[in-house]
C-alpha cells in the first residue's frame, strides 16, 4: 500500500502583518465542536494550536483519569485526530486513534470500550512524563497540521448548581459534579452557578504563551457548559484571553436543543461568556441562521461582549446539528478577511 503524505494546500489568506508568516490560530474547546472547528482552520493556516479542556471523566477518558491518574486523554486524542491530513496517511492513523475496542459477546475484557488513541497517548505521558511532549510525540507520529495543548497540566472536575422545580411551587437547588453529570443536567432545571475543581488550578504556560502570540482565538463550538466554557472559567485561560491583542472569534452551535442548555437560546449563550468573564472582549461571533431564534435580542447579545455578527450557512444540511468542514472553512476565511 502507498501513502501519499503530501501537504494540503490552504486556501488563502492575507497576511496580519503584510510579510508571507501564515496567521497563528488557536482553536479552544473539546469534543466533536472543537475537531469541527480544527477540521476547517487545518485548511487555511499551518499555524493552528488546539488548547483542549481535561474535565472529561466518563468512559474510556474517565476510566484510564480514575486508573493511571492522568490527564482525561479523549478530547485530545479526538483534537490530533481531526488534525490529520486527508491522505492515505492520515486517514488511517485518524482511523487508528479513533478505533475502539470491543470485547468477544459474552465477555467483558479490560479493553472493552476504550479508545486506541487514549492508550497511546496515555503510554507516551507514562514514558516522558511530560503532558505536553507526550502530545507532540504523538503529534508528530499522526503528521497532525497543528499541535494539541490541554488547558491545563492538572485534571479537572467541573461543577454546577441545577435550579428546578420542588414541587410545591418553591425551586430547589441541587448541585451537580463531573462532566458526566453536568452535560445532562439540564433535563432538571436551569445550569448555574458552574466552576471548576480546583478553581485556582494552573493553566498550562504552553496554552498561555500560545494564546498571547495568536492572530486569532476562535472559541467554541461544543458542548457549552463542558467544553466551551471551561476555558472561561480557568483563570489563566481567561486572562490571557482578556490580555491578548488576538482577535477572538466565539463560533456558535447549530442547535441550542442540548442536555446542558435546556431553555437557553442562542442570545443566552453569549450572556453566559459575558456574566463569567465581564471584561473579555469578543471581536466576532459566527452563527447560522438556522440556530438563532431570535436575531434582534442574538445581535444585542452579541453587542453587550463587543463582538460583530456574521451569520453563514455552515451545517451540512437544513435541521442538523452538524458543521460541515468545507462551509466552516469558508465562514472562517470571510471573518478574518473582514478584519484585514
Amino acid at each position: 500500500m502507498s501513502f501519499m503524505t503530501g501537504m494540503m494546500p490552504l486556501v488563502p489568506l492575507p497576511t496580519p502583518r503584510g510579510d508571507s508568516d501564515p496567521l497563528k490560530v488557536v482553536a479552544l474547546g473539546g469534543g466533536h465542536g472543537l475537531s469541527a472547528s480544527l477540521k476547517a482552520l487545518r485548511r487555511l493556516t499551518s499555524e493552528l494550536t488546539a488548547v483542549v479542556t481535561v474535565a472529561d471523566d466518563g468512559g474510556s477518558s474517565g476510566r484510564i483519569r480514575e486508573e493511571l491518574d492522568v490527564l482525561p486523554p479523549g478530547d485530545l486524542r479526538m483534537a490530533l485526530s481531526a488534525l490529520c491530513d486527508d491522505t492515505d496517511w492520515g486517514r488511517t492513523w485518524r482511523d487508528v486513534m479513533q478505533h475502539r475496542f470491543k470485547s468477544k459477546p459474552g465477555s467483558e475484557g479490560s479493553l472493552d470500550g476504550h479508545a486506541m488513541g487514549n492508550l497511546l497517548i496515555t503510554a507516551l505521558w507514562e514514558l516522558l512524563g511530560d503532558p505536553v511532549q507526550g502530545l507532540r510525540w504523538a503529534g508528530a507520529l499522526l503528521g497532525a497540521r497543528g499541535q494539541v495543548l490541554p488547558m491545563s497540566v492538572e485534571p479537572l472536575a467541573i461543577s454546577g448548581v441545577i435550579m428546578g422545580d420542588a414541587g410545591n411551587g418553591q425551586l430547589k437547588q441541587t448541585r451537580v459534579t463531573g462532566q458526566a453529570q453536568l452535560a445532562k443536567a439540564g433535563n432538571q432545571g436551569t445550569v448555574t452557578d458552574v466552576n471548576l475543581i480546583p478553581a485556582d488550578a494552573p493553566a498550562c504556560q504552553e496554552a498561555v504563551n500560545e494564546i498571547m502570540n495568536a492572530d486569532w482565538c476562535v472559541v467554541g463550538p461544543g458542548s457549552w457548559y463542558t467544553s466551551v466554557m471551561p476555558h472561561i472559567l480557568l483563570p489563566g485561560i481567561r486572562e490571557a484571553l482578556q490580555n491578548t491583542n488576538a482577535r477572538i472569534l466565539v463560533t456558535m452551535n447549530l442547535t441550542t436543543d442540548t442536555k446542558e442548555t435546556v431553555g437557553m437560546d442562542a442570545a443566552g449563550h453569549l450572556q453566559t461568556i459575558h456574566r463569567y468573564a465581564p471584561d473579555l472582549r469578543v471581536d466576532a461571533v459566527l452563527a447560522d441562521n438556522s440556530a438563532v431564534e431570535d436575531v434582534d435580542a442574538f445581535e444585542k447579545a452579541a453587542e453587550g461582549i463587543c463582538a460583530r455578527v456574521f451569520f453563514d450557512r455552515v451545517g451540512v444540511g437544513l435541521g442538523s446539528a452538524i458543521h460541515d468542514p468545507l462551509r466552516l472553512t469558508a465562514a472562517y476565511h470571510n471573518v478574518f478577511t473582514a478584519f484585514v
